[in-house]
């Protein structure tokens, strides 16, 4: 199956940010890509976090959801988009929601992030749980290659990545590839994101695509970007390191397959 991850440095206009990844996705299409995914906070990163409540929308309806089925459908394309704020259990709060859609334009499945962001180094300081309420259950699906063959998705989002329980749950689930839509700081990002990623594809000898925020955003934020598609063995198989662009590449089920049988760690489990 042939995925792309898709890299936005996003601004703070849902219409143009919506116009981008869409851009971006036709891109990805004339590739020939199955399976495309947006970054976390796709369609607008504030000046502010409470700037998200503005744009919420309730799950089923809403102009952002409402764009990606569309372009689902119009490019026939599976369409995991990031994440997008829906609306929360109070009103001073949000859903950080990775949406995924079949080529039908129907939402087959959806997660709301469980991990939530907190950072404070003395000069950059992120505390997303003011406005962003957390999720509490790993979500797998099943996405249909064009030549028949199913492969299983482990969804994540960003600050997920730290936590290998997570990826292990989804693992346990039949998770062939493992999503994870970020917007990574520059200061973390540099540190620690591409050997997070490579471990837990290592790990859980599973495929893993990526896609970042990826520059200097209206808000003078800066994201790490470095989407990447990693191969079961811990192999990077693509990379995009700053700007907007597309990951491109394949997923192999001999590969995949291969791996896991020549060390079938999977299966010596014990806790």
């Amino acid at each position: 199956m042939k995925i792309a991850a898709l890299q936005m440095v996003s601004g703070q206009d849902v219409a143009a940010n919506l116009a981008q990844a869409r851009s971006l996705m036709q891109q990805a299409a004339a590739l020939g890509a199955e399976l495309v995914v947006l970054p976390e906070y796709f369609c607008a990163m504030g000046a502010r976090d409470t700037d998200k409540l503005a744009y919420r929308e309730v799950f089923g309806q809403g102009p952002i959801q409402d764009f990606m089925a569309a372009a689902a459908r119009q490019l026939q394309l599976w369409v995991v988009a990031g994440t997008l704020p829906l609306q929360a259990a109070d009103d001073n709060h949000v859903l950080n929601t990775s949406l995924v859609s079949s080529p039908d334009g129907e939402c087959v499945a959806r997660y709301d992030k469980i991990h939530l962001f907190q950072f404070d180094n003395g000069r950059e300081s992120y505390t997303e749980a003011v406005v962003v309420q957390a999720g509490s259950q790993p979500v797998v699906c099943d996405v249909q290659a064009r030549n028949g063959v199913s492969w299983r998705l482990g969804l994540s989002v960003c600050y997920d990545l730290r936590f290998p329980e997570l990826y292990r749950a989804l693992s346990a689930q039949g998770a062939d590839l493992l999503l994870v839509p970020s917007a990574f700081t520059y200061t973390t990002g540099q540190a620690h994101w591409e050997v997070l990623l490579r471990a837990r594809a290592i790990e859980n000898l599973a495929y893993v695509l990526a896609p970042g925020q990826g520059g200097v955003h209206e808000n003078g934020r800066r994201t790490w970007g470095h989407s990447l598609l990693i191969d079961p063995w811990g192999e990077v198989q693509g990379l995009q390191a700053s700007g907007t662009g597309v990951v491109a590449g394949e997923l192999n089920r001999d590969r995949l397959l291969q791996v896991r049988q020549q060390l079938p760690a999977l299966s010596h489990r014990v806790l």
